[in-house]
C-alpha cells in the first residue's frame, strides 16, 4: 500500500450501472462474444492459411490478440459485477487492472502507427516493401510497443500509489481508471493530472502526428498512380486503418481531456463503452470486410468448410442407402430359402 498511505481504504466498490442490470449483462455479453468470434477468428485464419502471411496481416493478428485482452480486462468484471449486489475490487486489483489497462492502451496505439507506416511501406516503396518489413523488424517493433506500454503504465500506476483515499471508495466507474480515482483522493492531486496528462498527452499527439504525416505521404503517392484503377486500389487498402484509428482516438481523446468532474464521468462512462468494448468488438470486422485478402481467403475456408460437410453428409446417406440395400436383399434371400 505504498507506505500506508492507503490504510484507510483497501477496497474500492465500482459503481458502474445500476439501471437494467439484466439487460445490460446481456447486451455486454453479445458484444463480448462477438468480439471474442470475431478476434479469434481473424487469429485462426491468418494463422492457418500461408496467403496471410504477410506484414499487414501480422500486425492484424497481434491487434486481434490485443483487443481480446484488453477487452476481457474490463468486460469480464463488469459482468461479474452486473449480477452481484456490489461490484468490489481491492485496492491492490484495482491498481493491477489500471496497469494492464494502461499497458494494453499505450501498446493498441502503437500498434496502430505500425500498421500505418507499414501501409507507408507497402504503397510507396512497394519493390523495397517485404525487405523493410522483414519478420525480425515486425518482431522489433511489436517487442517495443510492449516495452513502451509497460513504461508508460509503470509510470501511471507509480504516481497513483503516492496518493492518500482516506475518504470515500465509490469510483463511479465500471472500471478502475485514473479520473474518477483522483476524484476520491484526499491528496493533492496535480502532480498525477500533469503526468496523466503529459503521458496520455505525448502518445496522442505523438500518434496523431505519425499518422497524419504518413498519410499525407501516402495520398502523395496515390495521386501520382497514374491510372484510377491503381488509386483505388491502393487508397481502399488504407480506409480500413483510419476508421480503426478514428474509432479508437476519437474515444481516447474525450476520455481522457474532458474535464474532471462528477458530471463528467457520467458522460465518461459511454466513452469508456465504446473505447473498451465497442471498438475492440469492431476491429476485427472493419480489417476483415475491408482487406481482400483476407475476404478471399475467408470465403475459401467458407466453401472448403461447407463442401467437406456436404461430402460427409453424402458419403452418410450413401452408406445409410447401402445398410438399408443390403438388408433388404438379406430379408429376400432368407424369405426365398
Amino acid at each position: 500500500m505504498a507506505g500506508g498511505n492507503h490504510s484507510s481504504v483497501t477496497k474500492f466498490v465500482l459503481l458502474g450501472f445500476t439501471d437494467l442490470q439484466e439487460l445490460l449483462f446481456v447486451i455486454f455479453l453479445l458484444i463480448y462474444i462477438t468480439m471474442l468470434v470475431g478476434s479469434l477468428g481473424v487469429i485462426v485464419l491468418i494463422r492457418t492459411n500461408s496467403q496471410l502471411h504477410v506484414p499487414m496481416c501480422f500486425f492484424l493478428r497481434h491487434l486481434s490478440f490485443l483487443d481480446i485482452c484488453y477487452s476481457s480486462s474490463i468486460t469480464l468484471k463488469l459482468m461479474s459485477g452486473l449480477l452481484a449486489e456490489r461490484n468490489v475490487l481491492s485496492f491492490n486489483g484495482c491498481i493491477t487492472q489500471l496497469f494492464f489497462f494502461a499497458v494494453l492502451g499505450t501498446r493498441e496505439a502503437i500498434l496502430l502507427i505500425l500498421m500505418v507506416y507499414d501501409r507507408y511501406m507497402a504503397i510507396r516503396e512497394p519493390l523495397r516493401y517485404l525487405a523493410a518489413m522483414s519478420h525480425g523488424v515486425r518482431v522489433q517493433l511489436v517487442v517495443g510497443s510492449y516495452a513502451a506500454g509497460s513504461l508508460n503504465a509503470l509510470m501511471c500506476t507509480s504516481a497513483l500509489l503516492r496518493l492518500s483515499f482516506c475518504g470515500l471508495n465509490l469510483v463511479n466507474n465500471f472500471y478502475c481508471e485514473i479520473p474518477p480515482l483522483l476524484l476520491l483522493s484526499c491528496s493533492n492531486t496535480q502532480l498525477n493530472e500533469m503526468v496523466m496528462a503529459a503521458c496520455v498527452g505525448f502518445i496522442i499527439t505523438t500518434s496523431a502526428l505519425a499518422i497524419v504525416v504518413s498519410y499525407a505521404c501516402i495520398l502523395l503517392t496515390i495521386w501520382s498512380i497514374c491510372s484510377a484503377e491503381g488509386r483505388h486500389k491502393a487508397f481502399s487498402t488504407c480506409t480500413s486503418h483510419l476508421m480503426a484509428v478514428a474509432l479508437f482516438y476519437g474515444s481516447a481523446a474525450f476520455l481522457y481531456f474532458h474535464p474532471f468532474s462528477r458530471r463528467a464521468e457520467d458522460q465518461g462512462k459511454t466513452a469508456s463503452i465504446f473505447h473498451t468494448m465497442v471498438t475492440p468488438m469492431l476491429n476485427p470486422f472493419i480489417y476483415s470486410l475491408r482487406n481482400k485478402e483476407v475476404r478471399s481467403t475467408l470465403r475459401r475456408a467458407t466453401n472448403k468448410l461447407l463442401s467437406c460437410k456436404y461430402s460427409h453428409r453424402s458419403r452418410s446417406n450413401q452408406a445409410e442407402a447401402d445398410i438399408t440395400c443390403h438388408s433388404g436383399v438379406s430379408r429376400r434371400n432368407k424369405a426365398d430359402t
